[in-house]
């Protein structure tokens, strides 16, 4: 297969960098940490496949998925990360303690932790905004001594978006070129539902007002600090996508 010249610079500037990057440094001697932080910070690709499996970096080409990016870098950096420590990082968000939120945003670069910005509240707080309201109609539905029902989940996506799930869910599929079979929320694959929610949260800075905007910004901040102190694996907010409150 040939490959055009926009699809050369692509590789030599998105990926072929980054990698060679991770490989000098690490062969210097520098850590994982460090190293893996800088190599994101010169990762122009929006996405790619690997071995038949779709990364997507980039939602809505100002969201950065930088766990993702980290979890394909990693494959560069056999030997040099212990099994604890990609486990801490990749299903927890946990870097070494000397990563602290001023050196995260040094090494991956203004840029890039703005787009790192936009997923965390577009992405990582959405589904906890969306969890709290969940819980709160639940909750008063309870109280009027209502049977517990999943249309709840309607409710509160009514209450957010002034639509319910469903339609919200059809309106995305159809916009993206997704088939029926993808149209529910469970069958996309994660780099949909991923963007998804992320649709969902323009959408809800479309519709609200900015006193609206920041309530409900705070009950999803609050929500994830509440699933925080309940994870007992997760010592003094560690959490590495709490940088940017």
């Amino acid at each position: 297969m040939q490959t055009n010249n926009s699809q050369k610079e692509a590789i030599v500037g998105g990926a072929s960098a980054p990698i060679l990057h991770i490989r000098k440094s690490l062969a210097s001697g520098n850590d994982w940490a460090t190293t893996l932080l800088e190599a994101i910070g010169l990762w122009t690709l929006p996405e790619e496949i690997i071995d038949g499996r779709k990364y997507k970096y980039l939602i809505h080409g100002e969201a950065l998925d930088w766990l993702l990016l980290a979890e394909r870098l990693l494959i560069e950096m056999n030997g040099y990360i212990t099994d604890n420590e990609y486990e801490e990082l990749i299903f927890q968000g946990i870097m070494p303690s000397y990563v602290d939120r001023d050196a995260f945003r040094r090494f991956i670069g203004p840029n890039k932790y703005r787009a790192y910005l936009n997923y965390w509240y577009g992405v990582v707080v959405e589904e906890a905004l969306q969890l709290a309201v969940e819980e709160e109609v639940r909750k008063r539905h309870r109280a009027l001594c209502y049977p517990d029902t999943e249309d709840l989940v309607e409710d509160a996506f009514g209450f957010l978006y002034n639509k319910n799930m469903q339609t919200l869910l059809i309106e995305f599929s159809e916009s993206n070129g997704l088939n029926d079979s993808e149209s529910e929320f469970v069958r996309m694959s994660l780099s949909d539902q991923k963007e998804f929610t992320y649709s969902l949260f323009k959408l809800r800075m479309h519709i609200w007002d900015p006193a609206r905007i920041a309530s409900d910004m705070r009950k999803g901040i609050l929500k994830l600090e509440q699933i925080d102190k309940q994870r007992s694996a997760l010592v003094d907010w560690e959490y590495i996508d709490s940088y940017s409150v």
